[in-house]
């Protein structure tokens, strides 16, 4: 019986190392882009990674045997060596998948490194024993150990190393060494377990090493594999870079950069600069062209306005898409001066005509500015400077540039917040109903009282109707809090009847909104009923645009309330743009003189207003009442013009019920 060792083609030697950093580095090309994807996306580089990488240095392993000179011809057992491939892919996806978490610890790279290490060496043992050879192959213990150890601790730092460059897409020099580390450390294990094997023979013809023919072609065929291995890695970077990327960069539309690509652009380059300027662009009147010409048209329209902004800002900054008719313009290097000039001229590019399939379209753009450092330093706090100085321009107007303000700014925020809190304030029983008098002047006898919504915040005390009244009917939380308010104003009001305080009406302001859905006759029928009031001491209020808005159907439901038994009346008569021939065809029992009347009603052409609003409710059969009214000289004025009832703080301001009870006390109220 004798033994011989192996001899190295050295060439071949070369070309394994060779190709094993190669497909190392292909492998973590295609990791490295797993910290920047999600769900599947992410599963699928690691996979790709994972296949890489375990494929291209299995076949590797078989290139280095073929470098070996064995003393015997050599045949492989092809079930162990799918085996081999296989178990070197899930070890590589298992170390990849547990070093690729966001907040990395040290556990996770010595797993991992473990992982990766025992991997590469279950698959060069496997591969090993799945060579037929008319020898047994003896393996030197300490020398394996040693370099099992040393494939592991190789694994391990190449991982580590790994870290440097897991969020680069592109090339960099630590995943360069990263990738000649592994691979070093890969044929390492394999030539160094390889040389300290030894093979025992009988009988075997000849003592000089061979190297058969068919060992060629098998070269040949794994040096193929890890070539397409290869060709894999390249097709998904590609794929990456020109399909992916621009699928998930760029604006399909206008083909401009989207919000991904905005996040890129600002986190890789916007901010190398000292200064800078960020419009956010919004077209006006863009909803309707949608609504009237189709989705088609705008989209048109669009693509013509993103090649009029391109055109208009050149090589001066970068232009993104946002959505909808949104769009971004960054400029680096900008001084405010600058800005607002760059605005005008993209102000007038945009409004000129556009002449979209035989349409000719005009639009125009609004333009919030900010500016940094002034108003932030990095990409959120800008698009939100912005956004708000965007509000501002829509607010007065519209076709307007305006510049972040930090007191518009403090102005919006405390809208959101009261916003926020409007929405609690019913459950938490922050709202309170006061209530003014009217008066006839010529009994001097409360005739009737007007109930009025306050606010009490638990932290900024009352709040002005003027300030949150808006707010509730944007949001559409009015309805509720009208709801609420029938119910505790009828309520009340039976409670006065009761304990016979006064047996007046009560009149509640009316929103556009509580006729929307067509349904107030039944809200106003169940407030009347829990409360067991009669309906004739409940009066609702409603402005000219409420009555003039959408008619026929408002005037069919306050018809069914007048039927009822339900008071109505027109507040603010004369401020509105209501029309005095539809005056006669509203449901009205009342007319209400603005207050801006009554203030000026020195000046004759407010009394000439006066006068003849007083007669042309006496020849409707309207009852009229004068709000504002706060002096002497005011009551002589319109008693002697034919009005008797008026309201106003000289009679009593607004007042909380149990200060109400102490007035009617002063006052003789009507019954």
């Amino acid at each position: 019986m004798d033994k011989m060792g192996i001899h190295f083609n050295v060439w071949i030697v070369l070309l394994s190392f060779v190709l094993a950093a190669t497909v190392t580095y292909s492998a973590l090309n295609l990791i490295s882009q797993v910290s920047r994807s999600t769900g599947k996306i992410r599963r699928l580089w690691l996979i790709s990674g994972a296949c890489v990488l375990g494929c291209g240095i299995w076949a590797i392993h078989y290139v280095g045997i073929m470098a070996n000179r064995f003393p015997a011809e050599v045949n492989y057992y092809p079930g162990r060596s799918i085996i081999s491939l296989l178990v070197g892919v899930l070890f590589c996806y298992l170390a990849f998948r547990i070093t690729s978490v966001p907040q990395l610890k040290i556990w996770n790279l010595v797993v991992g490194g473990i992982l990766l290490g025992s991997g590469f060496s279950a698959m060069h043992y496997i591969g090993m024993s799945s060579m037929k050879i008319a020898t047994r192959i003896h393996y030197d213990i300490w020398i394996q150990a040693v370099a099992v150890i040393l494939v592991l601790v190789s694994s391990y730092i190449g991982l580590l190393m790994f870290q440097k460059f897991k969020e680069c897409a592109g090339f960099q020099r630590w995943k360069l060494y990263s990738a000649l580390f592994i691979g070093f450390s890969v044929t390492g294990l394999h030539y160094t377990s390889v040389k300290a094997c030894h093979f025992e023979y009988n009988n075997l013809p000849g003592s000089k090493p061979f190297f058969v023919e068919t060992d060629v072609i098998l070269l040949m065929a794994f040096s193929l594999a890890a070539l397409l291995m290869l060709a894999v890695s390249a097709g998904a970077v590609f794929l990456d870079r020109h399909v992916l990327e621009r699928m998930a960069y760029q604006d399909p539309l206008t083909e401009l950069p989207n919000r991904h690509g905005l996040e890129r652009y600002f986190k890789d380059e916007f901010f190398e600069s000292r200064s800078g300027a960020v419009f956010i662009v919004d077209l006006d009147r863009f909803k309707s062209i949608n609504d009237t010409l189709g989705h088609d048209i705008g989209d048109m329209l669009l693509q013509e306005v993103a090649v009029r902004l391109i055109r208009s800002v050149g090589d001066k900054g970068k232009i993104f898409r946002l959505g909808g008719d949104e769009f971004l313009i960054a400029l680096p290097d900008c001084t405010l001066e600058g800005a607002q000039e760059e605005a005008g001229h993209i102000m007038h590019e945009l409004k000129e005509f556009y002449r979209i399939q035989g349409n000719e379209l005009y639009v125009t753009a609004s333009v919030g500015i900010s500016m940094t450092p002034m108003h932030g330093t990095d990409r959120s706090a800008l698009m939100k400077a912005a956004d708000t100085a965007l509000y501002t321009s829509k607010d007065s107007g519209k076709n307007k540039c305006s510049v972040f303000d930090q007191e518009v700014n403090r102005h919006q925020l405390r809208r959101m917040s009261l916003e926020k809190d409007l929405r609690k304030a019913l459950a938490r029983s922050e709202f309170m109903v006061v209530y003014q008098p009217k008066w006839d002047s010529y009994m001097n006898v409360t005739v009737g009282l007007e109930a009025l919504l306050r606010w009490r915040h638990p932290e900024h005390g009352i709040i002005s109707p003027a300030e949150f009244i808006p707010i509730a009917e944007e949001t559409g939380l009015i309805v509720p809090i009208t709801y609420w308010m029938l119910h505790d104003v009828c309520s009340q009001n039976r409670f006065w009847h009761k304990e016979e305080i006064a047996n007046v009406p009560v009149s509640i302001n009316m929103s556009a909104r509580m006729f929307e859905d067509g349904s107030l006759y039944d809200v106003v029928a169940e407030a009347l009923t829990c409360a067991e009031l009669e309906p004739h001491f409940l009066e609702l209020e409603i402005t000219e645009s409420i009555a003039m808005h959408n008619m026929k159907e408002t005037v069919a439901q306050l018809s069914r309330l007048r039927l009822l038994g339900v008071r109505v009346s027109l507040d603010d008569f004369g401020t509105g743009f209501s029309s005095l021939g539809n005056l006669d065809e509203i449901p009205v029992n009342t007319l209400k003189i603005d207050q801006v009347f009554i203030r000026n009603s020195k000046m004759h052409s407010k009394k000439a207003i006066i006068s003849n609003i007083i007669a042309i409710a006496t020849h409707l059969n309207m009852e009229v009442v004068a709000e504002g009214v706060e002096t002497p000289e005011q009551i002589e004025l319109l008693k002697s013009l034919g009005c008797r009832v008026m309201q106003g703080y000289y009679y009593g301001r607004p007042m909380p019920v149990h200060e109400l009870g102490e007035w009617f006390i002063a006052n003789t109220a009507a019954s």
